[in-house]
């Protein structure tokens, strides 16, 4: 284990402060509900904190339909020319009981849909549910509850922010860049899905933690029982979290394999079996007792048929996969700029139209493909091995995102969407890039890896700290550009 840099810790806990006062500035600017699914996943969280696991795609509750019908903004999916005079109507929780008694009858009514999202796997509703008990326990009611479960994600964040610097520690230790850069860059992270009730905020934080696990348990000559069981129920949260986690969870899988190998033949192998079991074991149990739970209440193992077929998805013959857009040039394009533009900047729409701005999209499309590349070319001219013969972190962490892009873009192979209206037939592509933010760590760690080489290669050695600054002040002001228009609603926080 690299011992953390001293002189470094109280740039990181300030960093952690900071990530939290972003988290809330910008999530207490966002009002209710936003369209990535936030009723959805609002509901499951008051569903768990009574208790209730849900056994089947079931309609929202009516403690849920009440919060959505007076507190819901109209301002993500709807236009102003939608409305006379071309002006929002003030929010109903504003107005008198008796003016708004019949509108929200009709919103209740509305609002009165199934949860597609019942099936997701349980952990951060559990803690989002036990969040939401809090807050009633307390006797905080309305809109300012709504704002208190989003604002869990102060913490969330903040202890990712430690996450990140804990593993640049372990993988780049001789990099200052990398060290600050990967906690400041989740600091400032422009990413939406920070800023709302969903799964996606938990994915970063416990493969982040379950990350740092795997790499102590590779790097053990001999792994301990105890290390192997905290890494194994660490990979067991990371799919409790999240089933688009699923291709981190194979190549962890495939790592641990192989340090089994590596254990045999160097004849270590009976030492190290008791640690591999309990890995396996820790690991196993908990996700079997979830995939039992979905085979018997939703049908298979992982609990999506049921959703598939509510969005009346339907499986694409296999050998009409090669006729997919993917495999061409401009289509490839599109799914991949797409997908790394929505993983730095988030899916929100504002006003029927996406909340993005084009130059800033292609701002983050470049980084990404530019410095990638250049940090996986530093490793192989190092040789690409770590201690003792094994993979390089920074492969590992490539392997970690090619695993997530090419999952989503096996998905967009499979399925017929039909008239979905995302994705679609007119556009068949997973571009969510919320689905694969339990890769946000690694990711990061090639970025600044890639900027690292950058700066050496054109001969700016010495200007590493100004080019994290430089970086930093482009996520701050694109996102006061993209954002700025939503701060004026007056249905957010600010406006109580």
């Amino acid at each position: 284990m690299v011992p953390f840099q001293a002189n470094e810790r109280s740039a990181v806990w300030l960093l952690c402060l900071i990530a939290a006062g972003h988290v809330f500035i910008y999530a207490a600017a966002f009002p209710f509900f936003n369209n990535v699914d936030e009723p959805a996943h609002f509901d499951l969280a008051v569903s768990y904190s009574h208790g209730e696991i849900p056994r089947s795609l079931g309609y929202l509750s009516q403690e849920s339909l009440q919060y959505l019908a007076v507190y819901s903004s109209l301002q993500f999916l709807a236009s102003e020319t939608d409305f006379p005079g071309g002006r929002m109507p003030p929010p109903l929780w504003r107005l008198p009981m008796e003016k708004i008694a019949p509108v929200l009858q009709l919103r209740e009514a509305s609002w009165r849909n199934i949860n597609h999202e019942a099936s997701q796997p349980p952990l951060y509703y559990l803690v989002a549910g036990g969040w939401w008990g809090m807050e009633k326990f307390c006797g905080l009611d309305g809109l300012g509850a709504l704002y208190g479960l989003r604002f869990l994600n102060l913490f969330l964040v903040g202890s990712l922010v430690w996450l990140g610097y804990a593993a640049a520690c372990q993988v780049v230790p001789g990099s200052q860049l990398v060290r600050l850069g990967v906690p400041a860059l989740i600091a400032f992270l422009p990413q939406t899905a920070f800023y709302g009730i969903s799964n996606d905020v938990l994915s970063p934080l416990t493969f982040g933690a379950a990350f740092l696990l795997l790499l102590k348990f590779l790097r053990a000559d001999i792994p301990g029982v105890k290390g192997g069981a905290a890494a194994g129920l660490a990979l067991a949260a990371v799919y409790l979290t999240k089933l688009s986690n699923l291709p981190l969870l194979a190549v962890s899988a495939l790592l641990v394999l192989g340090k089994g190998w590596q254990l045999a033949r160097a004849g270590n192998g009976r030492a190290a079996w008791p640690a591999l079991a309990a890995l396996a074991l820790a690991a196993a149990i908990p996700m079997a007792g979830w995939m039992t739970w979905c085979r018997y209440h939703f049908g298979d193992v992982t609990g999506s048929a049921a959703k598939i077929a509510f969005l009346g998805w339907t499986h694409r013959p296999l050998a009409e996969w090669l006729d997919h857009p993917l495999f061409t040039l401009s289509g490839c394009g599109v799914f991949l700029s797409g997908l790394l533009s929505t993983f730095w900047q988030g899916e929100f729409m504002w006003l029927r139209q996406p909340l993005a701005l084009k130059g800033v999209n292609a701002v983050y499309v470049i980084l990404s493909v530019t410095l990638i590349p250049l940090a996986l070319l530093e490793r192989r001219r190092s040789g690409g091995a770590g201690p003792a013969g094994r993979p390089g972190e920074v492969w590992v962490c490539f392997w970690m995102v090619a695993a997530s892009v090419l999952f989503l873009g096996g998905l967009s192979l499979l399925y017929d969407f039909h008239d979905c209206f995302y994705p679609s037939r007119e556009h068949p592509y997973f571009t969510s890039g919320r689905l694969m933010l339990g890769a946000l760590i690694p990711f990061l760690l090639l970025v600044l890896c890639g900027l690292e080489r950058l700066l050496e290669r054109v001969g700016l050695p010495r200007a590493k700290g100004w080019a994290l600054a430089g970086l930093i002040l482009f996520l701050v002001m694109a996102e006061i550009a993209t954002d700025w228009q939503v701060f004026f609603s007056q249905y957010n926080w600010f406006h109580l």
